[in-house]
């Protein structure tokens, strides 16, 4: 594990350098602000993929309906038929979780790498970069502590927490505008069920992008970077993808988010 968190530090510390001569002292920022969106551009095709999956499965939802109606005695029957159905369509009910999960390691790797004090027996020497006086390897409490909420890492912080209010507050229009012009019917899940408690998740669904807010502030602000610029990926990802979706279909999708978080 030290020898991958090695590796890991200096591929940082390599886009730190690349990035130097643009952004100077902030370039250790820019080059996780850029692992990132490198991140999220390899599992973009993944997520193209979960979102051409959401809306084939939507279009099943008849022939599933009608195979709960025929086995309905015969759950084992009703299982196998809707395996076969979804086989036939090539259409994978669990394909949608693949983009969030290859998205967690990324973030673990920045939050061990910016909150371990050594790497492979030597200090860690990224601990000692920062962003416009924001140690990178410091939380919010830290700089609450050294210059108050007004200080210069107090400002970062401020900043971060201002865009993703912003991000979560588009999401949450988005949501409501969805659900303006396209009324919702009942969801059901993969198995032609309805999702339990779907109504009341699709209600409280678009204020999870606030619970971003909570993260940015108890992680480290390497990791809290990760988190901000994923959570904006997401947003105008998503609306991308799924525009012509409606919110309840677009709730049923799950988020390909940063880990944690965030829609």
């Amino acid at each position: 594990m030290s020898a991958f968190m090695s590796a890991f530090a200096s591929l940082v510390g390599s886009l730190a350098d690349l990035l130097q001569p643009f952004f100077q002292t902030a370039s250790t920022a820019a080059a996780i602000i850029l692992f990132t969106a490198l991140v999220r551009l390899a599992v973009h095709p993944l997520s193209r993929a979960a979102a051409r999956g959401q809306k084939a499965r939507t279009k099943l939802q008849p022939q599933i309906a009608a195979l709960r109606e025929k086995h309905a005695k015969n759950p084992e029957r009703m299982q196998k038929a809707l395996m076969e159905l979804h086989a036939a369509e090539k259409v994978s009910p669990f394909s949608g979780c693949l983009p969030s999960l290859l998205q967690m390691p990324a973030f673990f790797l920045l939050y061990h790498l910016f909150s371990s004090g050594s790497i492979g027996g030597t200090p860690n020497s990224l601990l000692s970069h920062d962003l416009l006086g924001a140690p990178l390897g410091e939380r919010w409490h830290d700089a609450l502590a050294h210059g108050g909420l007004f200080g210069q890492a107090g400002f970062v912080y401020l900043g971060l927490f201002a865009a993703v209010a912003a991000v979560a507050t588009f999401n949450y229009g988005r949501t409501k505008r969805q659900m303006a012009a396209n009324p919702m019917t009942p969801a059901a899940g993969p198995d032609g069920q309805p999702v339990p408690g779907m109504g009341a998740m699709t209600k409280v669904m678009p204020l999870m992008s606030f619970l971003t807010l909570f993260s940015v502030a108890v992680v480290p602000l390497a990791a809290a970077l990760y988190l901000v610029t994923s959570t904006t990926w997401t947003a105008i990802e998503r609306a991308y993808l799924y525009r012509d979706t409606s919110a309840a279909e677009a709730v049923v999708a799950p988020a390909t988010r940063g880990a944690g978080s965030s829609a």
